[in-house]
């Protein structure tokens, strides 16, 4: 199998706990390396955004192989910042990666997938494709972008023995949170959001510090590809799992009301 973003994080739980269970991973990433050495992990220089590296890697893993059964499209970044005064560089940053590196990854395996008749593909997007946050509207527009590729894609490839799943974190503990960007528009002193900013920022990095662990996620993600037929959309534990099951029962108004109340939004 091949899985982006599998140098740290997520992606490093991911690759070893499948691993563990002994899938072969291929664990892509653009460093090209690993937390640690795990036995039946083996990494890749894989940059998600060059479409030719991405093909050059799906076509040397089947040239091993014989076959790729599954991709975990991981890869992904995070920019914070009011929506206005974002500029368009910032905003196609983050989709770049989280967007248009998946669709890349998927484009590239589905051929070898259709050939084989066989395929498993999982994005791994965020409760924030369903649960919009302040100050994060670009991060949460593309998880719900990849959610409704997969769940398009999926309503796509019935019948052709190839699955889609949705894996939706909610707070995980990872370097994710150091890594976050700042928008130049939020880091100026003349930005007119800057103390609710400030308070939501600290509320958002307290949570996912304090979040779950990214072998939460990994054991959501085997336990899919042990099943004969993946689940569409797969909100891992049950407290996330009872906020999806709310923002979609609550009235719009009420759901963002809520979430003002919450993040001072």
């Amino acid at each position: 199998m091949l899985l982006t973003g599998g140098s740290s994080g997520i992606g490093a739980a991911t690759a070893r706990i499948l691993a563990c269970a002994g899938m072969k991973v291929y664990a892509g990433s653009r460093r090209g390396t690993l937390e640690s050495e795990t036995p039946g992990v083996t990494a890749v220089k894989l940059d998600v955004n060059d479409q030719e590296n991405t093909l050059a890697v799906v076509r040397d893993i089947v040239e091993k192989e014989g076959r790729l059964d599954v991709v975990v499209c991981n890869a992904g970044n995070g920019i914070f910042g009011p929506v206005e005064g974002t500029t368009e560089e910032e905003a196609r940053y983050q989709f770049e990666t989280c967007y248009f590196g998946a669709l890349k990854t998927i484009q590239a395996c589905l051929p070898v997938f259709r050939s084989q008749h066989y395929g498993r593909i999982i994005t791994v997007t965020s409760v924030m494709a369903v649960l919009q946050l302040p100050f994060q509207g670009f991060y949460s527009s593309v998880k719900a972008a990849m959610l409704s590729l997969s769940e398009s894609l999926s309503m796509e490839l019935r019948g052709t023995g190839i699955e889609c799943c949705s894996i939706l974190p909610g707070d995980v503990a990872t370097g994710f949170t150091a890594a976050r960007k700042l928008t130049g528009y939020a880091k100026s002193e003349d930005n007119p959001y800057k103390g609710k900013m400030e308070k939501n920022l600290a509320k958002i990095e307290k949570d996912e510090t304090g979040g779950m662990s990214p072998d939460v996620i990994g054991r959501a993600i085997l336990r899919q590809l042990k099943k004969k037929h993946m689940s569409v959309r797969v909100i891992p534990r049950i407290d996330y799992k009872a906020v999806g099951l709310l923002v979609r029962i609550l009235p719009e108004g009420a759901k963002l009301r809520l979430l003002r109340a919450l993040y001072n939004g």
